[in-house]
């Protein structure tokens, strides 16, 4: 999965790319200038050397000139003599140049036959080059650098990148320092209406301060209008309730018969509808926190239950396994699945699991399944799919969209999957910490 780079990262790469092409074409620029200057100045004790050489040479009879040549000769140039040789070598393009700067610097040098080539192709440290004395005789001469140009250049280059290093390092604790109220921000950006306000305190640039105050401001209106909703739907509720329950005490005196038993079920599917609703509609803020839970001793009480009233309803897990969970929401998930598996399948299978990554909670039926086009789609608030499944549905529809906001809430994931043998799978997926997907 692809990770994004946050923004204090963004900023020091745009920061290192500058900073490493300003180095990289002032160095170019500088070295380019030095080259140059280094040329010339070559190319004058080139030509001073070689009009003092030839010069006592010319001056010595020719049996004294090879000794009076290798005298000549040191560390930086090269001196041999012969008195004879083949036409010289066609002239490099890149020694051009030099050439013409060896002639303006001793213009007597012009009549000479002057030629230069390299040593070897591509090394421009070592020059070779011959010119003709006044009596046909040739002298040979070979010039070499101290040291190459690229080490003379590295070894700048690395003097001159301790000062960037320490620029960036300096520059990158800057940046950091001045996000750091936008990392404040975010973090409470994602707790916003799962628990009380998180006010942030106020700072960095003025941009960054105009940000926090709008959002510390739109927090509060959101609190608000979430404690507003709560405090509503629980009058609301109090007051579907009262009736429902006067409705039961008049019921109790009715004989025994089958409307007696109709209105039963029909008061009891009201508190059940009115219940989920409640419990859907009570917003994302919620006052349990998680809490260390046996998921195993949870998962197989409420399969107890059931099976306490008769139900088809087996477990198949661990007799222990400790999470930190919302209970009480996670165990609205389980029932409703549960539920869920017997209304439409008639049994349920549930099954507690543990891999390495996270923990899982199946929960099988044996009913006519979903169709794949409409697995996600059901899991949206008051979406009931009675093509699909028995006409006898009861509910508003809420009840995997309850289910699926207690396991957001949690951090996992709900999978919903018709089963190759018949019927439809529903996996609750919570992750361990630390092997939480990238999102």
């Amino acid at each position: 999965m692809r990770r994004h780079v946050s923004l204090v990262g963004q900023i020091f790469a745009i920061l290192l790319l500058t900073l490493t092409l300003e180095f990289a074409v002032g160095i170019f620029l500088n070295e380019r200038a030095n080259h140059l200057s280094l040329q010339d100045d070559e190319a004058r004790r080139l030509a001073e050397h070689l009009v003092i050489a030839r010069k006592l040479l010319t001056e010595q009879p020719a049996d004294d000139r090879h000794a009076l040549a290798l005298q000549l000769t040191t560390d930086r140039y090269d001196v041999h003599w012969t008195p004879s040789s083949p036409p010289p070598p066609p002239l490099a393009p890149g020694l051009e140049r030099m050439r013409r700067q060896i002639i303006n610097w001793e213009p007597t040098l012009e009549q000479s036959g002057l030629w230069l080539r390299l040593a070897s192709p591509g090394r421009v440290s070592e020059i070779n080059g011959g010119l003709r004395l006044a009596d046909g005789s040739w002298l040979y001469f070979g010039m070499r650098h101290s040291g190459g140009k690229w080490t003379f250049t590295i070894g700048r280059m690395g003097l001159a990148m301790i000062p960037v290093l320490a620029l960036l390092i300096v520059g990158g604790l800057m940046i950091r320092r001045t996000l750091a109220p936008l990392r404040d921000l975010t973090r409470a950006t994602e707790r916003i209406g799962l628990s009380d306000e998180v006010m942030v305190e106020e700072g960095g640039s003025n941009d960054v301060r105009n940000l926090i105050r709008a959002f510390n401001a739109m927090q509060t209106r959101i609190h608000g209008l979430i404690t507003e909703r709560t405090e509503m739907l629980a009058a609301v509720g109090h007051d579907l309730r009262t009736p429902l329950a006067r409705l039961r005490l008049r019921l109790d005196n009715l004989p025994e018969n089958e409307g007696r038993e109709a209105m039963e079920g029909d008061l009891t599917e009201m508190g059940e509808m009115i219940d989920s609703l409640l419990a859907f509609l009570g917003g994302e803020k919620n006052g349990e926190p998680p809490v260390r839970t046996d998921l195993a001793v949870l998962v197989a009480t409420v399969v107890d239950a059931f099976q306490d009233h008769g139900k088809d309803v087996d477990y198949a897990g661990p007799d222990h396994l400790e999470m930190a969970v919302r209970s009480l929401s996670l165990r609205r998930a389980v029932v409703n699945l549960i539920e869920n598996a017997l209304h439409y399948g008639g049994r349920a299978r549930v099954t507690l699991e543990r891999t390495a990554r996270e923990v899982l909670i199946r929960v099988d039926d044996e009913g006519p399944g979903i169709p794949r086009d409409k697995l996600e789609e059901v899991l949206k608030p008051f979406v009931r799919l009675d093509g699909a499944r028995q006409r006898n549905t009861r509910g508003l529809g809420l009840g995997l969209a309850i289910v699926a906001r207690a396991v957001e809430l949690e951090g996992g994931q709900l999978i919903l999957a018709n089963r190759p043998e018949g019927g439809l799978r529903a996996e609750i997926c919570l992750h361990l910490p630390g092997h939480a997907p990238n999102r």
